[in-house]
């Protein structure tokens, strides 16, 4: 699915309402979209895919409109602010909550967690789940994920409390670099007193879950749990369910090593990976 819209229809993500933008702002200039590429020494298919939202403008198209159109700085400012969404439809609502959390408790089956991913092993991840995406959509989906980081990087930021499946650290994403230098990142990202790291390891027999999921808690209100599957996301607020989900989560770390235990079962693993 693009980011193309019908008539009426709001925008789904930040390419899309900047294309929108200058769809409007060239019909209005009475330009083709071969005329409007003429002028931005851009292809007329690189402005049929900036307009129908498939592709984020670069800022050299953006400054390039403001010329074009005779609004300074108005597309640039425009292009900054579109490059801060294009999270797909489904995880936008988690998105939002991630940054109000004062807790972020999540418990990983295969994959290190998002927010201690290196843009390496995130560019292998999303490679082997996207093999037809192009470079330039990997690259902007990687800079999504590390964007996700700032809410640690607050003047009060959540407690990062992350329980790895061992499977985590045995499955060889993108090649031994690059699990080696993820591992060490998730040893850097432990020594601060708001990330806390488990290993749960095979060792541990049958789990109380198979799924990965993420419970987030606020300062007020209730908190939710996040579910993580194949196929997209959803966020529950379901009083019962996040209940059940925080027993859950309670029972996974108990059955984990314990902190210092995980982090010296980390660094063996990664010397593995030479």
């Amino acid at each position: 699915m693009n980011g193309a819209m019908k008539e009426g229809q709001e925008p789904l993500s930040g390419a899309a309402f900047f294309g929108a933008e200058v769809r409007a702002w060239r019909l209005k200039a009475g330009l083709s979209q071969r005329e409007l590429g003429l002028k931005a020494n851009y292809g007329q298919q690189y402005v049929a895919k900036v307009e129908a939202g498939e592709r984020l403008a670069s800022p050299e198209f953006a400054d390039a409109c403001d010329r074009v159109f005779g609004t300074p700085g108005t597309f640039a400012r425009l292009r900054q602010r579109a490059s801060q969404h294009g999270y797909p439809e489904w995880f936008v609502p988690y998105v939002q909550l991630e940054r109000q959390a004062t807790g972020i408790s999540n418990y990983s089956v295969a994959r290190v967690t998002g927010l201690l991913q290196t843009a390496d092993y995130a560019r292998a991840v999303f490679r082997a789940a996207h093999p037809r995406d192009g470079a330039e959509t990997i690259d902007a989906k990687v800079e999504r994920r590390l964007r996700r980081r700032a809410v640690m990087e607050k003047d009060t930021p959540p407690l990062l409390w992350c329980v790895l499946n061992e499977a985590c650290l045995r499955i060889n994403v993108g090649g031994a670099e690059i699990m080696r230098a993820q591992l060490a990142h998730v040893l850097a990202e432990a020594d601060s007193p708001n990330v806390a790291v488990q290993v749960l390891p095979f060792g541990a027999g049958a789990l109380p879950a198979g799924e990965s999921f993420t419970l987030l808690t606020f300062s007020e209100g209730p908190g939710v749990v996040y579910e993580d599957t194949a196929m997209g996301g959803r966020v529950i607020d379901s009083p019962a369910e996040v209940d059940y989900a925080t027993a859950t989560y309670e029972r996974l770390r108990a059955a984990a090593l314990h902190p210092d235990e995980s982090l010296a079962m980390i660094r063996r693993i990664m010397e593995e990976y030479t």
